[in-house]
Formats: C-alpha cells, structure tokens, sequence
C-alpha cells in the first residue's frame, strides 16, 4: 500500500503571506546582491563534479549557484509559482515540480549532498519532519550528507518553531547524527536565532 499523502504544509497554508518570499529574493537577485551563502557552504563540502539534490529549491537562487560551480544538481520544489519564477530566473536550471516525498531516489539517484535550507524544514507538514528526514537519508551515496538551516527565533510567521533538541531528536529517529551545528552559514557559532545543521547516515 503506497504512503498516505502528506496534510498540508506549513508553507501551502500560509497562503499569500509566503509571497514575501518570491519578491524579496527575485530583487536581490535582480540588484546583483549576494545569495549565494549557503552554496558556497554546500561547495565547500564537495569534490568537484559532485552530485546534490536541493530540496525545496525555491527560486532556484542555491542550485543554479551550485551548478555552475560544475556539480550536477537536482532541484525539487513544490510551490508551482516559485518553479515558474526559477525557470525565468535561471532558465538552464531544471526544476522538478514536486513534494519531495513523491520524489524517490530510483528516478533522481543517489547523490553526494542534500541541500535542505532557507527555512524548507519548518515549512513542512505537521508531523511529517521524521518521514522528510528519513526520506532525504535514503538519497545519500555512501559518505553523503544533509545541510539544512532554518531560524530558531524570528523567523516567518507561519512557520513551525523547532528547537534544536526537537531537531537532534528527530534526525536520530530518521538514521542520522549531527555532525555539526552552526550558527550560520559562514560557520559562526551556534546561537538561538538561527541553526545551520550537517547530518549524516548514522553509523
């Protein structure tokens, strides 16, 4: 019997308040502002040519980064309006339109990083933070990892607020270890506004 399909997420039930998103990042980009803080992360973690899969890649900003640093990405999003804004942003990205529970790793494979950030995780459905995180573990290739991020405090309204010890206790129950927690994406220390978090397949 196949997977019930997940409520609604935290995202598709803010409704029009999530347009603040699409328009704040579509002029930053527009302005030459940097966005790419998180990909360059994600690269540094890398060998070259390597494979990532971006979940809830948005409008495209940190894949399109990573592809032309010369990895192979795979970009998955949901949201029908923020695929059609990436594909206007950066038309040579591919974009799957799809939750990434439907999403499996026989069509996409395996890869060397998932990239999870700009607050993806505490969009989610109610419930479902153990069943995403398993999921993206199933993607990982041997020595793989998982980088998310997401605000502690402050961040968008809708949003769930997710301590880290209820983070660290359900990436334990989906097969993963935290090995690092950061304050930010240039690696600051950890504080409470907002967590930067390196997984991988628990030994």
């Amino acid at each position: 019997m196949a997977d019930p399909a997940p409520p609604p997420t935290r995202w598709e039930l803010a409704g029009p308040a999530r347009g603040g998103y699409a328009e704040t990042f579509a002029r930053l980009v527009a302005t030459g502002a940097d966005v790419d803080g998180e990909a360059r992360l994600a690269d540094a973690l890398l060998p070259r040519g390597a494979r990532v899969l971006d979940v809830g890649s948005g409008m495209g900003r940190v894949a399109a980064a990573l592809a032309a640093r010369g990895h192979e990405v795979v970009a998955v999003e949901p949201d029908g309006e923020l695929v059609a804004q990436s594909r206007r942003t950066y038309p040579d990205l591919e974009v799957v339109e799809a939750d990434v529970l439907s999403v499996s790793p026989a069509t996409v494979g395996v890869v060397d990083l998932v990239v999870c950030v700009g607050n993806v995780l505490v969009f989610l459905a109610e419930g479902t933070e153990r069943r995403v995180l398993a999921h993206l573990r199933s993607f990982l290739a041997p020595g793989g990892r998982v980088l998310a991020g997401f605000h502690l405090t402050g961040g968008p309204a809708a949003a769930r607020r997710y301590t880290p010890e209820d983070f660290v206790a359900d990436a334990t129950a989906a097969g993963l270890r935290v090995d690092l927690r950061a304050g930010s994406y240039e690696l600051h220390p950890a504080n409470d506004d907002y967590a930067v978090w390196l997984l991988s397949v628990a030994g």
